[in-house]
């Protein structure tokens, strides 16, 4: 009697570990579905893939940083080609350096020269950031005199090469019928100048200062002038530009600058008692790999074929 309860016991052991035993198996089926997932583990794959698309375009972006170096620190534009010579060069020659080019090629058979035509002092820091330069070519024995403290110049090649005055320039249609220097004065006449730390600009306040201590002039015009200047340019070149568009209706530039465009403009002179004489200078670069051709550049600029192309577009003798 007593053996039927402990059979009964064992029977529901017995039944309760089959239970556990399928509970088990149904457990280790369902674990094992995930198993077919793993092809979707083809996926892995695409990972591959997506970093593959990812990595040209990176590749893509890798040359853009140069160019965004080169806006703040100026990197070599030109570089050394046997024969050729790299001119930076004031931008007040851009009229004349196409002539100077073709004389100089007549001169020396096989040569070239390159003109890279900009401010002064846009120059300056192009070269002190590094770019590559045969010969310079400055508007102001400023900027020459500081790049010759830095020893960027060969040594005793620093000369003086030509001289420019101010004039002052008009569209040629002359919409504000200014016929004289006290024009300028008047009220709603739109002026350009350049700014101070161009040459030209230099050059145009010593004029403003000449004129401002005469009796002709003096200090109430010289205000009124001012107050009509509605831009101050980075170079000489955008001051005539603006003329020439008639976004202004006068500009202080240089003499040179009129006598190659006189079909654009009018120009009325200022007295060489009160202008400015702004004299540039030419010097050979200390890192030319091209000293020779860059030297007979200079000699070519300093010949009388030189100084004759110089003074047909309106410079004058050092």
């Amino acid at each position: 009697m007593h053996q039927k309860p402990l059979t009964r016991t064992l029977i529901l052991i017995g039944i309760v570990c089959s239970l556990l035993l399928a509970t088990a198996c149904i457990a280790g089926c369902t674990s094992s579905t995930p198993a077919p997932a793993t092809p979707s583990a083809t996926a892995a794959p695409v990972a591959p893939a997506a970093v593959q698309t990812a990595a040209p375009a990176e590749t893509t972006a890798a040359p853009a940083a140069p160019a965004a170096a080169a806006t703040t620190t100026p990197k070599p534009v030109y570089t050394y080609s046997e024969g050729n010579v790299v001119a930076y060069t004031a931008a007040s020659l851009s009229g004349v350096s196409p002539k100077l080019a073709a004389d100089f090629e007549k001169m020396y058979p096989g040569h070239k020269v390159v003109f890279n035509l900009a401010g002064t002092q846009a120059l300056k820091t192009q070269v002190q950031n590094g770019a590559y330069a045969d010969v310079f070519i400055s508007a102001s024995q400023k900027y020459t005199t500081e790049l010759s403290t830095g020893g960027y110049f060969e040594p005793g090649t620093v000369k003086q090469l030509t001289t420019n005055y101010v004039i002052v320039i008009l569209p040629k249609d002359n919409p504000a019928g200014i016929t004289s220097l006290s024009d300028l004065a008047k009220p709603n006449v739109k002026i350009a100048m350049a700014d101070s730390s161009v040459p030209v600009g230099t050059a145009t306040a010593g004029v403003m200062k000449n004129l401002a201590k005469s009796n002709e002039y003096g200090t109430a015009w010289n205000t009124s002038v001012y107050n009509n200047v509605v831009t101050y340019e980075t170079s000489e070149p955008a001051v005539a530009s603006k003329v020439a568009l008639g976004e202004v209706d006068a500009g202080f530039v240089y003499e040179s600058t009129y006598k190659a465009g006189t079909s654009k403009y009018q120009a009325i002179s200022i007295p060489k008692s009160m202008n400015y004489l702004q004299t540039y200078q030419i010097a050979v670069m200390k890192d030319s790999t091209s000293k020779s051709a860059a030297a007979n550049f200079e000699t070519f600029m300093l010949s009388s074929i030189g100084q004759q192309d110089l003074a047909d577009y309106g410079f004058r003798s050092p």
